[in-house]
């Protein structure tokens, strides 16, 4: 494997590493876009293809009990192989795209670190058959919790994934809002200090994580999930800047040490976006503006074919509507929304053409 150069394709251990490097070196980062089904993962899929990028696709413990089937009784179990059987797609089709992907997990607090056990025991099986972990990486986030305990519990995950070549998503910080049971929403006018993260703890982060194995921080500078009417949070970037200079100064390192991801990238200001991938940040988060490109295209659809969602056959005159309620037709609809969405996350995120794999 030549340097700048990976398969197309899922990508894991020492290739994903190299994608990481490859964006940060660059200037850019990849949009990592919340899927719930084969229909959002093929759309992502799309996304990337079209725009020529690199992408990282993942998905949230709602996210991959969705996938796996709402019917579901036992919710641990929809979570758990839900995120596997979507796993297993991706991988499946990826290579066809022609560009690299990364899978990933978002948000698991406490509550959810059964469903990361769960994740990592098939992980480990297939490692064994296969040489490679069924995923890129998996986040913990227990930012709510005091930051010795999150770094003391992160690290034992990271000496677990780093024996199958995966990587680690911590979070120092809270992003603000909610998403799948993980958060709280803003309250108008509250105090957001802890909205932004202290350099010092960044540090305390490199200190133990790196020795065991890779690893990446979601360091907050007032980002939040969903989308907030302006001025509700104001985003400071230079946070990152200032947790990479400790870093770097303190270990005597080379500028952007720290591998960082950018939360709630939603509805957030185009030239912060752009400050941030000064500061090495390779991975932002997207998915309520995706989700509202998805949904969009349905409403349009049903309002100009209305008659079709109500009657098979017109009552009138005994036209078949078949052509139109069929899912193909709108469900199609909402791929293409929610690909042409992710092409701006693309170009917001200067990865527009740049994809590694050949």
């Amino acid at each position: 494997m030549g340097t700048n150069s990976l398969k197309p394709g899922v990508v894991t251990g020492k290739a994903y590493f190299e994608l990481v490097d490859a964006c940060k070196s660059g200037g850019y980062a990849l949009p990592a876009v919340n899927v719930t089904s084969t229909s959002t993962a093929n759309a992502a899929l799309e996304a990337a293809a079209k725009a020529g990028s690199d992408i990282i696709i993942q998905m949230s413990n709602g996210g991959a009990a969705f996938f796996g089937g709402p019917s579901l009784a036992d919710s641990h179990t929809a979570r758990v192989k839900g995120g596997v059987s979507a796993c297993h797609h991706v991988h499946l089709m990826a290579e066809h795209y022609g560009v690299a992907v990364v899978l990933h997990t978002d948000h698991a607090n406490r509550k959810f670190l059964p469903w990361i056990d769960g994740l990592l025991d098939f992980g480990e099986a297939y490692y064994k058959i296969h040489g490679h972990p069924l995923f890129s990486s998996h986040m913990i986030d227990l930012s709510e919790e005091d930051t010795s305990v999150n770094l003391e519990t992160s690290a034992r995950y990271l000496e677990r994934m780093a024996k199958i070549d995966m990587s680690l998503e911590i979070e120092l910080g809270i992003t603000g809002g909610e998403e799948d049971g993980v958060g709280h929403d803003l309250e108008e006018g509250a105090n957001t200090d802890h909205l932004y993260t202290q350099p010092e703890d960044v540090l305390a982060a490199y200190d133990l994580l790196n020795p065991i194995g890779h690893f990446s921080v979601a360091a907050s500078f007032g980002n939040v999930h969903g989308v907030y009417k302006p001025g509700n949070v104001e985003l400071r970037p230079e946070i990152l800047k200032n947790s990479q200079s400790l870093v770097q100064k303190t270990h005597n390192l080379a500028d952007n040490p720290l591998h960082l991801v950018f939360h709630g990238g939603s509805g957030s200001e185009k030239a912060k976006i752009a400050e941030a991938l000064g500061y090495g940040v390779f991975k932002m988060n997207i998915d309520t503006d995706t989700q509202f490109a998805y949904a969009k295209p349905i409403g349009d659809y049903v309002d100009a074919h209305a008659i079709a969602f109500k009657h098979q056959i017109d009552p009138a005159d005994g036209t078949p509507y078949k052509k139109f309620y069929d899912p193909r037709k709108w469900v199609r609809a909402c791929e293409i929304g929610f690909a042409d969405r992710m092409v701006e996350s693309f170009k917001d995120l200067q990865s527009y053409g740049k994809s590694i794999a050949k």
